[in-house]
């Protein structure tokens, strides 16, 4: 119960990950705000982690847009009206966005996939940032994925508002630094989620025939387990990572349950966004 007596908003978490991390939260004892678009799941799994939660543990529902400062304002300031404190922010809403060449698909769909994983995100920092500073606490964790650190052609707008939003976040954890808020990116892994199933639906002419393919041996092999991401997010949420801010997690990849004995080694650019040069790769030019 590490996390009892913290209040979450968890965006986007009506299904998939943003789900199985509201799930995580309650059994941790956290009182959670769940928000998204699709009214009939977001019901569901309102109930669902109700049924869940121990004697006393709220649960509050609140369908959301969050690419609209209205909705974001108001989900924020319900949430702070029902805790009295938000502890934890948990950015997971987001969308592929179209798919295809750069100069094929419709624009529009690339904007909207723009504002609601990028904007979407940020806004929720705007109207959540306040309070935690003046409350001096605050977790803050961003969902990433593979565009944040890999090309993906013909998946241009998710890849361009991943990598967006990370160094944003990243960007956010200095300007909190000192404040008792942190802020860190989560890449779950390659998840069977709708998103998989986008890519399989678009085909390979559309997303690129190798990136099709390693989604079909995803979908056969049956991809990285949710329950890891959400177990990252947890050890986010809780005590046990105060202090860690400003990183680029993977949940299978990085050994970030013993992180808190490096804090010292992790004031530097490790788990972060950076340029790789010639001398990385071993290479004896490109020094001045």
């Amino acid at each position: 119960m590490i996390l009892a007596g913290r209040n979450a908003i968890v965006t986007g978490a009506n299904q998939g990950l943003g789900l199985e991390i509201a799930r995580a939260f309650v059994a941790q004892g956290a009182n959670v705000v769940i928000c998204a678009r699709d009214a009939g799941r977001l019901n569901d799994a309102a109930e669902e982690l109700r049924g869940k939660a121990r004697p006393g543990q709220q649960i509050i529902a609140e369908t959301a847009n969050v690419s609209d400062e209205e909705d974001v304002r108001r989900i924020a300031g319900a949430a702070i009206h029902a805790f009295d404190q938000v502890h934890i922010l948990v950015n997971n809403a987001g969308v592929y966005g179209p798919k295809g060449r750069i100069e094929e698909i419709d624009w529009a769909e690339w904007i909207r996939a723009m504002e609601i994983n990028v904007n979407g995100s940020v806004l929720f920092y705007r109207h959540v940032v306040p309070h935690m500073r003046a409350k001096r606490y605050g977790k803050i964790i961003q969902l990433s994925g593979g565009g944040a650190t890999t090309p993906l052609p013909g998946i241009s707008a998710y890849a361009a508002s991943k990598a967006a939003i990370v160094r944003f976040a990243e960007t956010l954890a200095e300007e909190t630094r000192g404040s008792g808020i942190d802020v860190n990116s989560i890449a779950p892994g390659p998840l069977n989620t709708r998103l998989l199933d986008e890519i399989l639906e678009a085909g390979p002419e559309k997303v690129g025939r190798d990136f099709y393919e390693r989604s079909v041996r995803q979908k056969n092999e049956g991809g990285a387990p949710l329950a890891r991401g959400a177990e990252l997010a947890v050890f986010l949420a809780s005590a046990a990572s105060d202090g860690i801010t400003g990183k680029l997690l993977s949940a299978i990849w990085d050994p970030w349950e013993t992180l808190p004995d490096h804090r010292q080694d992790l004031r530097g650019d490790v788990y972060t966004l950076r340029r790789i040069v010639p001398k990385d790769r071993g290479f004896g030019w490109g020094d001045r």
